[in-house]
């Protein structure tokens, strides 16, 4: 169930995240379908990402109970699917945010937020 939960904060973010920069693109006038295109392909590649460490959660626990290290091998896997997923998701997150500092001008806030998270040193 918890993968099932997983794929869906995934595939919810990685919508709102595609929607939220067509909503973006339209009110700046800069539609393009090629934009539009890597866009949905990068949702999909991040969807099968999370995908395949759910599947490696399951396998690593799974040969961990054939091999007798059950619990080490159930928290190998519950890490990287879990680290897989934050990335995921603080990353849709902050995409969101951009969009919707594109859309929303007056929204400083946002932008503030944004430049302190790409900082680069």
């Amino acid at each position: 169930m918890q993968y099932i939960i997983m794929l869906l904060i995934v595939i919810g973010l990685a919508a709102a995240d595609f929607i939220t920069g067509f909503i973006s693109a339209y009110c700046n006038d800069c539609i393009q379908s090629s934009r539009m295109r890597k866009g949905g392909a990068n949702k999909i590649a991040e969807i099968v990402v999370m995908l395949v460490a759910c599947g490696l959660d399951i396998g690593v626990e799974k040969l961990g109970s054939y091999l007798g290290g059950c619990e080490l091998s159930q928290l190998a896997g519950a890490m990287t699917a879990t680290a897989v997923f934050v990335y995921i998701a603080l990353m849709e997150a902050v995409s969101i945010l951009e969009n919707y500092g594109k859309i929303n001008p007056e929204a400083v806030w946002i932008s503030k937020i944004i430049s302190k998270l790409k900082k680069e040193d």
